[in-house]
């Protein structure tokens, strides 16, 4: 055999090996803009960040977009290994390991122009109903709040136009998400909601790694240190600037 046959050879192999240390990752989320939307830029600013992270790691990935409860579901059972955008619930811990917060999302409640509803407390909502995405965690204060009238729906478009059309008298939803859904909403729903002053509360945004994988940890580990090297080195804020927030 050529010394050249042999070193092609031996850098097939070298590459065979890489490809196999690798590991890909499968990555689910639902349709939550401007933060995952396949038909966003890169996917939007969460999928982006989450996929150039584990890139910067080492990593490959694939990523699904399903429904809410789809994607928890199948990071309960290993068909998913992330969840790219979870707020912290006790109860996800049962399925999944939380990374470091990598975004922080400030959660408003929205109501009807006509309404007087204020808000500075949760005990001040009691009297009023609530339309809540379901299998969303909120704020552990609101989550634990049984005295609270949430209806379950399965979209903040479908909550906004039931607040809007006087089926349920508020609503919630991240400050960001919620203005970029009202762009698109049609004007007698955009005209007719605003938010409330003050804000429930501000949750940090994680990826949520199934326990299903028996890497989960290290996986957890490599993530949270491409993010701080992201932030260190400004391409962090670079993608935040690329997906104009």
């Amino acid at each position: 055999m050529s010394h050249l046959l042999r070193a092609m050879v031996l850098l097939g192999l070298l590459l065979v090996a890489q490809d196999a240390l690798a590991q890909k990752l499968r990555m689910a989320g639902d349709a939550w803009a401007p933060y995952s939307d396949v038909s966003l830029l890169n996917g939007g600013l969460s999928t982006d960040l989450v996929r150039t992270a584990f890139g910067r790691a080492g990593y490959t990935t694939e990523y699904e977009q399903v429904p809410w409860a789809r994607a928890v579901h199948g990071v309960s059972e290993g068909r998913y290994d992330i969840l790219i955008n979870a707020w912290y619930s006790e109860e996800r811990t049962r399925i999944g390991q939380f990374s470091g917060d990598y975004l922080v999302n400030r959660l408003r409640f929205l109501k009807r122009k006509s309404s007087s509803i204020g808000f500075q407390d949760l005990a001040q909502l009691h009297p009023y109903s609530i339309a809540v995405v379901r299998s969303y965690a909120y704020s552990p204060a609101f989550d634990g709040d049984a005295d609270l009238k949430k209806v379950p729906v399965a979209s903040f478009s479908t909550a906004v136009r039931m607040l809007a059309a006087g089926r349920v008298q508020l609503t919630v939803e991240d400050e960001y998400a919620a203005r970029f859904a009202l762009a698109r909403e049609p004007d007698e729903v955009r005209d007719n909601v605003e938010f409330l002053p003050g804000s429930l509360s501000e949750n940090g945004l994680h990826i949520l790694v199934s326990l299903k994988n028996p890497d989960h940890e290290k996986i957890v580990a490599d993530f949270n240190s491409a993010i701080a090297a992201m932030k260190a080195d400004g391409s962090y804020d670079r993608l935040f600037k690329l997906h104009g927030l």
